[in-house]
């Protein structure tokens, strides 16, 4: 088995760190072959505050991703997400030289670039720069201008910004464990990636990922990503409440949430009591399952009203930008009991939950298929993407040394067919990994 066809998703969260190892099988699916998960103590809201304890985790997270899939893992594609993501939309123009001359791939660098130049907040620098569509020559709602004549081409864009620190704390710890970045990925896309279907993605779906500390957010409409955002909240608060509002430890808190909580106060009886066990020879308190599930609601229509002012920012209320598909739900978060209908409530929106199954190979374990590993699944599929792409550029380099050997007559034709595979630009990501590589390797 060649190991180039091989990737590897790290997941850098908040509670947990996820190393998972795919492969693309003959069907074209993700085929999870190793995966490996250990305690996250050096996040905190999406954020690396520890290196040393992160770059631990993550080794135990590695290694027994490599145990099981036995193998040794060297290239990982890393996800960022954390409270410093924020997104913007803006729109830019350039005016061409020649109007008789097509519209190509270079004219739309020139505009992405250009977008680039944008000032940000100090110690902000722009991650992602997605444009939503085309203008020429004051024509709108243009999807693909390349091939079209015209002289002043603009576009709106959705900017997505984060902290520079934060992303080259993450390629530290990453190069720290002994492994090398083969690119980064914003979580949200990853997760999105991972768990909604094209149908959805053109008829307009926003996607939920509850994570241990942040809740992303990321909108599409017409197949094109429309808005992200990433909420500083998410399945931690809630334990949390239920440590001070029960006044128990944490890991109690954390099982009372996943065993007996539901966000939905209504579903539980005065008389449902569960015992917990009292610290060191103390009593075992009582607590009853409709006080717990009060705690859960209040904390998580919090959530959700916060997540729907993003999907309103959006602006889902207009004819043209409705989510005809509704909001999917993703994420270890997720899972509590009723959440599904406690979010059709509040926002009135259509809502499943979301199992990264989408693109997994069929005899898939049920375990990974589970909302908690979208990210993780997602961030495999992107790894496997850009291997793909670097295959189709090997093999161009391989055609035009060809084509250089053999200029004679019919060089015309043979240009033609080599213009093809080029077709993938460097997204601003790819950009971006270079950056953070060659600065952890000057800071060396």
């Amino acid at each position: 088995m060649e190991n180039n066809k091989i990737s590897v998703g790290l997941d850098i969260g908040t509670t947990k760190i996820v190393a998972m190892i795919g492969r693309k099988n003959e069907y074209g699916k993700a085929e999870i072959l190793g995966i490996g998960k250990s305690k996250s103590l050096g996040v905190h809201r999406g954020v690396v505050n520890n290196i040393t304890q992160t770059i631990q985790s993550i080794q135990q997270a590695v290694q027994e991703a490599e145990a099981e899939a036995g193998m040794k893992i060297e290239e990982v594609t890393v996800g960022i997400a954390g409270q410093h993501i924020r997104s913007l939309q803006h729109s830019d123009y350039i005016t061409r030289a020649n109007s008789e001359v097509v519209i190509d791939e270079e004219d739309i660098d020139r505009l992405i670039n250009q977008v680039h130049k944008l000032v940000m907040l100090p110690g902000e620098e722009i991650i992602h720069v997605l444009p939503q569509e085309y203008k020429i020559d004051g024509q709108a709602e243009i999807k693909e201008p390349i091939g079209m004549y015209g002289g002043r081409l603009e576009a709106n864009f959705h900017v997505v910004v984060g902290q520079v620190s934060s992303i080259r704390n993450i390629g530290r710890c990453v190069k720290s464990s002994g492994l090398e970045l083969e690119g980064i990925t914003l979580e949200p896309l990853a997760s999105a990636n991972a768990v909604l279907s094209q149908e959805e993605k053109e008829a307009g779906v926003a996607l939920i990922d509850i994570g241990g500390g942040t809740t992303d957010l990321a909108v599409f409409k017409d197949g094109i990503i429309r808005h992200t955002a990433v909420i500083p909240f998410g399945g931690n608060v809630v334990t949390e409440d239920i440590k001070e509002g029960c006044s128990i430890i944490e890991k109690q808190a954390e099982l009372l949430k996943i065993k007996f909580g539901s966000a939905w106060p209504g579903e539980n009886k005065d008389n449902e009591i569960v015992s917990i066990p009292g610290l060191r020879g103390r009593e075992p308190k009582e607590i009853t399952l409709k006080n717990l599930s009060k705690i859960i609601h209040a904390r998580v229509v919090e959530i959700i009203e916060q997540v729907y002012v993003e999907i309103k920012n959006y602006g889902h209320e207009e004819q043209k930008k409705k989510l005809i598909a509704g909001i999917v739900l993703t994420g270890g978060g997720s899972q509590l009991k009723h959440l599904k209908q406690l979010v059709e409530y509040i926002t009135g929106m259509d809502t499943r939950i979301g199992y990264p199954n989408e693109h997994l190979a069929g005899d898939s374990d049920d375990d990974i298929a589970s909302p908690l590993f979208a990210t993780a699944v997602g961030l495999v599929m992107d790894g496997l993407k850009r291997q793909d792409r670097k295959h189709v550029e090997k093999e161009v380099q391989q055609m035009e040394q060809v084509s250089e050997e053999h200029s004679d007559d019919n060089s015309s034709q043979q240009e033609e067919t080599i213009q093809q595979p080029k077709k993938e630009r460097k997204s601003f990501l790819d950009k971006l990994t270079e950056r953070v590589k060659d600065f952890l390797d000057n800071a060396e």
